[in-house]
């Protein structure tokens, strides 16, 4: 369903309309976007143990998040990222739509730092054994590897960092105060045993991090 078949009032409906009302954009919101990593770029894109990664295919969109011990991506070269693909629930939704449609976003986070970096860009998933096998963690290697061919790059503006306080500690919420897992399962699923899933969940996960 639409939005405007919601009845929401003023609705933005043209690009000429959404222009208007945002004006022009500043300079450095052009310059900052390149084809390849710059060594600046790629500091930070090293920096970074999370990305959030963006894909679609036939029935829709899916954004992942992906996390890593030092950095989770690794840099073959100034045009090629390399993101294993560790243990997870195996409903592969992000691999199943690039298999289909190559086009991927991908925001990382750098812990304590406001600037995130953004790449869109062309991807494919590998089973190569050679890339899996350099991956290895604690005897373990990633079913796949999915590399990323960069389109372009560029850094976001820090201010939703700012505005959201992300790494204040003050501002944490209480897990306590927060709904678990198997609760968050209960409520899809009316007689799920949550109970039974949150007391099993953190050494079930120790033993299937990688």
């Amino acid at each position: 369903m639409s939005r405007d078949a919601i009845g929401e009032p003023g609705i933005v409906t043209s690009v000429e309309a959404l222009k208007a009302l945002y004006g022009d954009v500043g300079e450095a919101s052009l310059i900052k976007v390149t084809k390849v990593l710059t060594p600046d770029y790629r500091q930070m894109i090293e920096a970074s143990p999370f990305v959030a990664l963006a894909t679609v295919g036939p029935e829709g969109l899916d954004c992942s998040p992906r996390g890593d011990l030092g950095g989770v991506v690794r840099v073959r070269d100034e045009g090629t990222l390399l993101l294993p693909d560790w243990r997870g629930n195996n409903r592969i939704d992000s691999l199943l739509n690039i298999v289909r449609d190559p086009r991927v976003a991908l925001m990382f986070l750098v812990p304590g730092s406001t600037t995130t970096m953004r790449i869109n860009g062309k991807a494919v998933v590998s089973a190569d054994p050679a890339l899996l096998e350099s991956f290895e963690m604690d005897g373990k290697h990633p079913r796949s590897v999915t590399v990323i061919a960069i389109e372009e790059v560029y850094f976001q503006c820090a201010r939703a960092l700012i505005r959201s306080e992300l790494w204040n500690p003050d501002r944490f919420a209480d897990p306590k105060q927060l709904p678990t897992p198997g609760a968050l399962l209960k409520s899809a699923k009316a007689d799920f045993d949550k109970d039974t899933y949150d007391r099993e969940w953190a050494g079930r996960a120790a033993k299937t991090m990688w």
